[in-house]
């Protein structure tokens, strides 16, 4: 299908990742997402963890009167399907009639009131962003003359999500309003955050002054013969893993590389993202660099453990969950029975958790997070 090629994919994910230096460039991405799934229209919203409403961050065109009763007159609870995208796994579309039946979708006040009136079918849900403070959401919403959103459509969606989740978590992290008058290297040195410009092996080409004082103080990253360093090993394999894929292209960077943790064991939580500057875009003004890596210690910047595990290991979220029980030294029964699921199911993930980080018993998980230290202690 072409609207869903890897060209159309690659391209916009590079829109997503422009976005970062200029965030008026959103609602073009939105109206871009919508077109490629052949949707009515596209948001993205934010809500704190504590509320039961979020706002839209941005959209692509839709009627805004009655994008407005939308936000005003419905919170979590009232849309269907919202709940369970909110409750469920990062990066996992979450389509309205996955959930439901359409005789039950229809007669939920929701489509009867707002839905129907406006010629619209049903939604897709992605949780994009999940920190101790925020979630982020993206949603599609189809026209009542198609079909049901595809399976093709959704996997779409979700090779989408984690580039949002880090040209969000990087756009946290920038001062806009310097970065938008000035996108040369100079703009870096006036941002609190440590940003350094590097090669596609690590090489710093270029550190702001925030990166340069981290440096002098040894951590949370290093430079170690004129290479970006972390100081936990397998953090470090992860991080020149993200910035060789980001000097590639847009697309490959895949879910690695985000949100990334650097903090050595005892010390406070830090994370790394990676952000490319691939060549014809905005992110072309730090050329010859390859890769802009932004060091975060803030909690709005700071993803969930199973995030991080997802990021370095490659685990499903179910096998990120059972590392995190195993890893604090539950045991595999008592883990089993945390996550309420059997015992036969937790050794299946077991096997691929032991594969995906080299281990062989769980006594080398428990090493394992205990390494990787501070992100992953209970929030």
């Amino acid at each position: 299908m072409e609207r869903l090629s890897s060209d159309v994919l690659s391209s916009i994910i590079g829109d997503i990742y422009d976005c970062v230096l200029n965030p008026d460039g959103w609602a073009g991405v939105m109206t871009r997402i919508t077109e490629a799934v052949d949707a009515a229209y596209t948001t993205i919203a934010l809500a704190s963890t504590a509320g039961n409403r979020g706002r839209f961050a941005a959209q692509s065109p839709w009627d805004p009167v009655q994008m407005r009763v939308l936000q005003e007159d419905y919170d979590f609870d009232a849309i269907p399907g919202l709940k369970a995208a909110i409750v469920g796994d990062i990066d996992t579309p979450v389509a309205t009639l996955s959930h439901m039946s359409e005789a039950e979708l229809q007669e939920t006040p929701f489509f009867q009131n707002w839905a129907k009136p406006q010629g619209l079918r049903e939604a897709c849900i992605t949780k994009f962003v999940h920190t101790p403070d925020r979630i982020g959401l993206m949603g599609c919403t189809t026209r009542a003359s198609r079909e049901v959103i595809s399976i093709e459509e959704q996997r779409f969606l979700a090779l989408l999500s984690p580039h949002l989740r880090r040209a969000s978590m990087i756009g946290d992290l920038l001062d806009q309003a310097r970065v938008t008058a000035n996108l040369y290297r100079q703009a870096l040195d006036h941002l609190a955050v440590p940003v350094v410009l590097t090669g596609a092996n690590g090489k710093i080409l270029h550190a702001n002054g925030a990166a340069d004082r981290m440096f002098s103080a040894q951590g949370p990253i290093l430079s170690r013969n004129g290479l970006l360093q972390a100081q936990n090993l397998v953090t470090a394999r992860a991080l020149l893993e993200a910035i060789a894929s980001a000097a590639s292209e847009d697309a490959s960077l895949g879910s690695r590389g985000i949100g990334l943790p650097i903090s050595a064991p005892g010390q406070p939580p830090a994370v790394a993202y990676v952000l490319p500057l691939t060549e014809g875009t905005a992110r072309a003004a730090f050329r010859p660099a390859c890769a802009a890596v932004f060091v975060s210690t803030t909690t709005s910047s700071s993803p969930l453990p199973e995030a991080v595990l997802t990021a370095l290991f490659d685990l499903t979220p179910a096998e990120a969950r059972v590392l995190l029980r195993i890893g604090s030294g539950l045991s595999a029964s008592k883990s089993a029975l945390a996550l309420g699921i059997g015992e036969n199911t937790l050794k299946t993930h077991l096997n691929r958790i032991f594969a995906k980080t080299s281990t062989r018993r769980q006594a080398d998980l428990v090493k394992l997070v205990s390494d990787i230290g501070t992100p992953l202690a209970p929030q």
